[in-house]
């Protein structure tokens, strides 16, 4: 520099041969291949964690499908989508399928696996250090930093290939359509995006490991800040991915959205754990904060919503239910918040710190408590109506029975979540809808013997074909709780036998020409309820 000053002919050519020295050194970075994902597909390596891996998305919650019958069409649509094919270095279709239905272990999600493989490519920290030496002296720092952003990474690559479906990853635009996609691409894209997650932050851990274990000369230097560039490019694939869904307002994708923030919510320590310095971390944490923040609002939307189903949408208006036994909204309801309550924290968490929406039903919903109140609240109101013109049958002794089946059913799978109050106002409705049952239905059977003082056997003959007409319509509805038939039978029998064994002992001499005895009236009552 000081025999060819910059000013002169001399040293702009001088100059000009160095930044196109430079330019090739930066183009040797790109297509340098320093990771090596080739290992993660030979008998040793991806396949072996395959066998062992489980990609059993439900272990984090339960299946999403408890919350299928929030469609429109009340039906649970079976459709995949296809894989596109596979470019190179990406895995492919039929290792991802492998990857996202395989079971068993999970091994290499553990970290394990990836941590026995080495997976720099043998020489190519030598070649990094030789860019180096000659970038540090001709002070071109800057322009190498700018170039580790597009230096390629095999391992994430193939692992974000997960995620690609015929859309370029580079732009995330392929999640714009998602909120149109039916209810299972949507669940198999979030499932690819989990997988990718996982494997990516697995993946960044080891190689930091890896890579800072090296003495790699002059590029010790730049090895964090390369390592920051290929992990920040890998997770702005996987931020804009998820940034996707925060759209989603259909209830039915409620645990699929859920489990992506549990997912993001964990995986955000390890993976700001590789971004050093202020400068790095901070905007890194911002952005993935954002995201969380945004899929929180969609999730306490998406809670209104499912509100909003249970109470005026699905099978509200049906009419007359067909049968007096459960009914499908009260077995869906209680299987969503059974699916919920495994995460009742991290709801919590969201409730307490994001505020829904004007005219939302849960908008006075402020913990999981308070959400599992307001749906147990919206269907009871809905089964008020379906269940509406049972009163008028029988004397209103199905409508009785249709409620104690159904208020047995949540108080058997919601006690737990409401505390001891809650389960014994819900057991004592039970307890009064039996006898009103009972009153209803049995009591005017029971009427008949009180017609006349005097043995008659036209009486008996009164009496007997009540109870016939009564037994039949009432044998086959279903009260699948066997606590709550015995209690039922106990009491129908309390009600009828016991008075009609007390007016044999008045009238014995009727004993003879009855068709019942007091035994036989028993059995015939043990036969109820069994649907």
């Amino acid at each position: 520099m000081h025999a060819f000053p910059t000013d002169s002919a001399a040293g702009r050519r001088m100059n000009g041969a160095l930044h196109a020295g430079m330019s090739r050194l930066m183009k040797e970075v790109t297509s340098l291949r320093v990771w090596d994902g080739s290992r993660l597909e030979g008998s040793t390596g991806l396949r072996f964690a395959v066998e062992k891996l489980s990609v059993s998305m439900a272990s984090r919650g339960v299946s999403s499908s408890s919350f299928a019958f929030l469609t429109e069409d009340d039906s649970i649509s079976t459709a995949r989508t296809g894989d596109s094919t596979a470019s190179t270095g990406e895995l492919s279709s039929s290792t991802v399928d492998e990857l996202l239905y395989a079971s068993g272990g999970t091994v290499l999600l553990e970290g394990e696996f990836l941590d026995e493989l080495s997976l720099i490519c043998p020489g190519s920290l030598s070649v990094l250090h030789e860019v180096s030496l000659r970038v540090i002296r001709a002070g071109y720092t800057e322009e190498l930093l700018d170039t580790f952003t597009h230096a390629p990474c095999d391992i994430l690559d193939r692992f974000l290939s997960i995620l690609q479906v015929g859309c370029s990853l580079e732009t995330g635009r392929q999640v714009m359509s998602y909120e149109n996609a039916d209810w299972w691409t949507a669940e198999e894209m979030i499932r690819r995006w989990i997988l990718a997650t996982k494997l990516v932050e697995r993946a960044l851990v080891a190689m930091q490991t890896q890579l800072h274990a090296q003495s790699n000369g002059a590029f010790d230097r730049f090895k964090k800040e390369y390592l920051m560039a290929i992990a920040k490019r890998s997770t702005s694939v996987l931020l804009r991915f998820a940034h996707g869904f925060t759209g989603t307002r259909s209830p039915e994708k409620l645990m699929c959205v859920f489990e992506m923030y549990e997912v993001l919510g964990d995986l955000v320590p390890s993976l700001l754990l590789v971004f050093t310095g202020q400068r790095h971390k901070e905007p890194m944490s911002r952005l993935v904060e954002g995201v969380l923040a945004k899929l929180a609002r969609a999730l306490r939307a998406m809670m209104g919503g499912l509100v909003t189903k249970i109470r005026t949408g699905v099978s509200s208006g049906s009419g007359t239910p067909s049968a007096t036994g459960v009914h499908p909204l009260t077995r869906c309801t209680m299987a969503c918040i059974g699916s919920l309550a495994p995460h009742h924290a991290a709801l919590d968490l969201i409730l307490s710190s994001t505020r829904g929406d004007d005219g939302d039903n849960a908008e006075d919903v402020n913990s999981f408590g308070d959400l599992v109140s307001e749906l147990i609240a919206s269907l009871e109101a809905n089964l008020l109506e379906i269940s509406s013109t049972l009163r008028g049958v029988d004397g209103g002794g199905l409508w009785h029975l249709f409620q104690a089946n159904n208020t047995g059913f949540v108080l058997k799978h919601a006690d737990v979540l409401e505390g001891d109050d809650w389960a014994g106002w819900r057991q004592s409705r039970v307890e009064r809808h039996v006898r009103g049952y009972v009153q209803a239905s049995w009591a005017p059977v029971v009427a008949c013997l009180k017609s006349g003082r005097k043995a008659d056997v036209k009486i008996l003959g009164k009496f007997n074909s009540a109870l016939e007409k009564a037994y039949s319509g009432h044998a086959r509805c279903e009260v699948p709780d066997p606590a709550l038939r015995a209690a039922l039978r106990k009491a129908v029998s309390d009600e009828v036998v016991v008075a009609y064994d007390a007016y044999l002992l008045r009238h014995h001499r009727l004993r003879k020409s009855a068709r019942y005895t007091t035994e036989s009236l028993a059995g015939l009552l043990s036969e109820l309820f069994e649907g």
